[in-house]
Parts: structure tokens; sequence; C-alpha cells
């Protein structure tokens, strides 16, 4: 080989080499670039799953402790508006369930005496008019006397007696009528006084002291006595 051809040889093997250097380095580093973003990406994630399972730790320890709640204090004024608008309403609110038969059981027997002793006093004070007057066609009055009973001779017996029926169950219907409204006054008083009374704390140590103690009388002239003092405890 001349040595000319040798030189040149060496300058192509050079520039070969020159070549081939640029293309296979980029690659490289490229692979390594990718490679970094993958552990990268991999610790951000294994991160993630690590916060997220000690936010649900935390999330499920917070649920499974009850946080304690304060005793409930009604409030009297509430309690006594929801009683008024509402019967039964202001013992809702103080929580106290098992009163509401006892109103509403008054409410519902006085509904019904002055249902029923308004429909009686109808009956009676419409034959109380039908046997006053001399009209034979208004003879309701029958109806409140046994079958085929005959009231000839003692008209003025059974006006008396239809009189009285009357006035006696239209006094039994004013007096149903009033009671109701006591049921719902007593019910209002209730719901108030028992919002009023829920604060107040009465300890178990209830005991009465008998002790001796000197009386004091403030006269003319202040004397004192010796006497019997009792005190409570509460």
């Amino acid at each position: 080989m001349l040595p000319g051809a040798e030189a040149r040889g060496a300058v192509v093997d050079v520039s070969a080499a020159d070549t081939v250097k640029p293309a296979v380095l980029p690659t490289a580093k490229a692979d390594t670039a990718k490679k970094d973003v993958k552990d990268v990406f991999a610790a951000v994630m294994a991160d993630s799953a690590r916060v997220v399972s000690a936010v649900d730790s935390v999330m499920r320890s917070a649920k499974g402790v009850r946080k304690p709640r304060g005793k409930f204090i009604p409030d009297p004024k509430r309690a006594l508006w929801l009683a008024l608008v509402i019967p039964g309403a202001g013992q809702i609110y103080n929580r106290k369930y098992w009163k509401l038969p006892i109103f509403y059981g008054g409410f519902l027997g006085c509904t019904y005496a002055l249902m029923w002793n308004q429909q009686m006093y109808k009956d009676y004070a419409q034959a109380y008019i039908d046997i006053m007057d001399d009209d034979p066609r208004t003879a309701s009055y029958k109806d409140m006397l046994p079958p085929g009973y005959d009231i000839t001779g003692q008209e003025e017996r059974f006006q008396t007696v239809f009189k009285n029926k009357k006035d006696r169950y239209r006094r039994w219907r004013d007096y149903a009528a009033f009671s109701f409204v006591g049921v719902y006054i007593l019910s209002v008083i209730d719901a108030y006084v028992d919002a009023q009374l829920s604060v107040f704390d009465i300890s178990k140590d209830l005991s009465l002291n008998v002790n001796p103690t000197v009386i004091t009388v403030h006269q003319q002239r202040p004397s004192s006595a010796v006497g019997i003092g009792c005190g409570f405890n509460f």
C-alpha cells in the first residue's frame, strides 16, 4: 500500500469515527434521561401512595372516634313559643317524649266529650222546642222516648225533663271546652317550666340537719332564746 494511500486511509478512518460517535452518544443520553424520569416518576408515585395510605388511616381513625356530645340545654322562650303554636311541640323540643301521650290523650278526651255533649244538647234542644209548640208535625221529641211510649197528659212533665236535659248537656259541653283549654295551658306551662328547670342542678346529697340555735327576737328590748334550727342540704 502506498504511503499516500495509508495516509488517506488514516484520514478516512478518523472521519468515519467522527461520524459514528455523534450518532451513538445522543441515544445513550436520551436513554439515561428516560431512565431518570422513570425513576423520579416511580418515586413520586410511591410517595403519593404512602400519603394516600396515611390519609386513609387518619380518616378511619377519625370515623372510629366520636366526639362527646354536650348536654342539651333547651331554651325556655323557644319551648314556650313552640308549645303556644303547636300543642305538644314544647315537650318534643325538651325531649320529654313520654309526656306526649298524656297531653294528647287529654286533648282527644276533651274533644270527644265536647262533640258528644254538643250533639246531645242539639237533640234535646230541638225536642224541647218541638214539645213546646202545638204543631203535631214537629214531634222529634218522640225519638228521645222509648218506642211506643205515650206521653199524653204528661206534656208539662216532659217539657221540664227535656229542658233540664238540654241545660245539663250544654253545661257539660262548656266544661269540656274549658277542660280542653286547661290541658292546652297546662302543656304550655309544663314546657316552659321544664326548660327552666333543665339547668337546675340537684345534688345527690339531700339531707336535713337539725341543730340547736340561738333565736334573736327584735323588740323594744332585744332578747335571745334557745331553739332548734333545721337546715336542708341540696
